[in-house]
């Protein structure tokens, strides 16, 4: 049953939590007048207050709305949260005296004096008891990592609060040196000692300790988290509160470095009500569902209340993974979950898969991404990227989908590396093939690098400051576009919603990063210092060790400088050269030519003769999308 409430829309839970209130008022008023029965026979006295059950209620409803009780989030509700519910408490007290007064009804003045007091308190007891079920069925959910909070204090508690509506953390005990705290309970949740805490991490009850001491000085910190990660479990350290006022949020603060912090912009808006609607109801498969793009756009996805989604890739772990991780958010939202293992180059495979889930919409956020890896293995790079990408889009086709939206980078535009090359000339098939579609959607999306993705710059650096340096470079100068993994997921969301067929969309990013400037930023993050000439006893050293394969200095979005606005204003769509039916069909039938003879020089032959502005890089880092 608290599934089905939980899994309501917001609008039906408000109307519900309204007539609870409501039926409060009469119940309120018949519990006073119980404790008056010795006043007056009870039949007389219930008759007699017949007008205050029947017009109190409804004189009361519109005070409630007004007052916005029906609004307060059940797993939000708190202590500030009371003033409301006082304030409505008053408000059928004076409502109950004045009609009482109003029609002279014979029965007591203390109806009016105990009417508010009950109804304050039910109401009360109900949302306490609704938001303790709330956490229970929360904490109960599997999947969550079980966490001690380090610190009673405020800061704790505030955190507490935080990851009680968390769906990756499950807070299970507070930790505290102050022996006058241990044993004791605070918001609900057992305080034990640093050997307390040891026993549990070897009981395997704790696999992470968040220290929730900001004010603690930087080398205390260091300290405490090295002899932390000495029991076995992974430790992180809420920021200072300088840093939590920058920041959005307790929970989210938690990470060694949040990537939004190294955007150097402020984070794009990309909520629109354009794609609520094109997404609710519908069925949509995700191809590569287990990647770092494929994986939020599943989280996305799941927000806007599809009917269902069908998650797609290769990889059993990765399929594994993410559907475990989305199983209980799908279930909140009553969306249906599906998974499919499978190849995007397996024409057969993904025609059933299309087939049997119904799908509407595509999101192909399947591919070969790293450029070093995909220069050497220029054959399977091409087979996945474009005949993968064509395998897909031909099967959506030949389905009657509605939307095909392919995930594309700036490599692709005048490519230095064969990964960028392949995702240029699955952008030209995709478009080919729209000029022969009647009634799908083709479009893609054009962006930079994602901060945080599978192989990107951060997580690299995060290794390499852990270590304690050196960081490497490939080039003191080079620069690249960033987005967040989120941004780029409401992007696809976006020009999904957008799509009329044959586009590409580029979001607006702003100025490039230097990527120099943000190991340094990262640094300075975890509270070390940059050793260089400035500073030869710093921390970490930044050292260059020269380009890599198919690496250039600068990205870029636009092939060219013809760009249309869209309903929202930082995405553009782009207007570039396309290529003829009979052209694409000349590059495919070559391109399927060298692959089936392993030859991958006259593949490199054919991409330098078809892909326009295709040049071998003389000088990139790489955080690929």
């Amino acid at each position: 049953m608290l599934d089905f409430l939980v899994t309501l829309p917001r609008p039906i839970k408000r109307h519900i939590l309204l007539l609870i209130d409501v039926f409060l008022v009469p119940l309120s008023l018949m519990i006073a007048l119980v404790f008056l029965f010795d006043t007056a026979p009870a039949g007389e006295l219930i008759w007699a207050a017949l007008p205050l059950f029947l017009i109190t209620p409804i004189l009361a409803t519109p005070v409630f709305m007004r007052i916005g009780l029906n609004r307060i989030k059940l797993m939000a509700f708190e202590a500030h949260d009371m003033r409301r519910g006082a304030f409505a408490a008053l408000s059928v007290a004076i409502l109950t005296a004045g009609i009482r007064y109003l029609f002279g009804l014979d029965i007591p003045h203390a109806v009016a004096l105990l009417t508010g007091p009950i109804f304050l308190l039910l109401h009360f007891g109900l949302r306490t008891l609704g938001r303790n079920l709330l956490v229970r069925r929360l904490n109960d959910g599997s999947g969550r990592i079980p966490v001690a909070i380090y610190g009673a204090g405020s800061a704790g508690v505030q955190l507490l609060a935080a990851l009680r509506q968390d769906l990756q953390m499950r807070p299970i005990t507070f930790v505290d040196d102050n022996v006058t705290f241990q044993s004791m309970t605070v918001s609900g949740m057992q305080v034990c000692s640093r050997s307390g805490l040891e026993a549990l991490v070897k009981k395997g009850r704790i696999k992470r300790v968040l220290l929730a001491m900001p004010s603690v000085s930087e080398p205390k910190m260091r300290r405490m988290t090295q002899e932390l990660s000495e029991l076995g479990c992974e430790v992180h350290a809420l920021p200072t509160y300088s840093e939590l006022v920058e920041g959005t949020g307790l929970a989210s603060n938690l990470r060694p470095v949040t990537p939004d912090r190294l955007l150097g912009r402020d984070k794009v808006d990309l909520e629109t009500a354009e794609v609520a609607r094109t997404y609710a109801g519908r069925r949509v498969l995700i191809t590569g569902a287990g990647g770092s793009i494929g994986s939020e756009l599943c989280r996305q996805i799941i927000l806007r209340a599809p009917h269902r989604v069908t998650l797609l890739d290769h990889s059993e772990y990765a399929l594994y993974t993410i559907s475990r991780e989305l199983a209980p958010l799908a279930l909140m939202h009553g969306v249906e979950l599906v998974t499919r293992l499978g190849s995007v180059c397996d024409r057969h495979r993904m025609s059933n898969v299309i087939a049997e889930s119904e799908i509407d919409i595509v999101l192909f956020a399947a591919a070969y991404k790293h450029v070093p890896l995909v220069e050497e293995n220029e054959i399977e790079g091409l087979r996945n990227n474009l005949f993968g990408t064509l395998t897909t889009a031909e099967a959506a086709q030949q389905a009657g989908v509605e939307r095909f939206i392919l995930i594309s980078t700036d490599k692709a535009v005048r490519p230095t590396n064969i990964m960028g090359a392949s995702k240029r000339l699955a952008e030209l098939a995709i478009q080919d093939l729209q000029t022969r579609s009647e009634v799908t959607k083709f479009a893609m999306v054009r962006f930079g690098n994602v901060l945080g993705s599978s192989g990107s710059v951060i997580p690299l650096f995060q290794d390499q400051i852990a270590a304690g340096g050196p960081i490497t470079l490939t080039h003191d100068k080079i620069t690249r576009y960033f987005m967040t993994i989120s941004e780029a997921a409401r992007l696809v969301l976006l020009a999904g919603a957008y799509a009329t067929g044959g586009d590409v969309f580029v979001l607006d990013m702003g100025a490039p990063v230097n990527i120099r400037d943000l190991a340094r930023r990262m640094v300075e993050l975890t509270g070390l210092t940059v050793r260089d000439e400035d500073n030869p006893h710093g921390d970490i050293d930044i050292q260059t060790v020269g380009l890599r394969p198919g690496e250039k200095l600068y990205e870029e979005l636009l092939i060219g400088n013809n760009m249309l606005s869209t309903p929202h204003e930082k995405i553009m769509r782009a207007e570039e050269g396309r290529l003829s039916q009979i052209e694409m069909a000349r590059i495919l039938k070559q391109i399927r030519t060298a692959i089936a003879a392993n030859d991958p020089a006259a593949l490199r032959a054919i991409i330098k003769a078809n892909v326009d502005g295709f040049h071998v890089a003389e000088t990139g880092l790489d955080d690929v999308v």
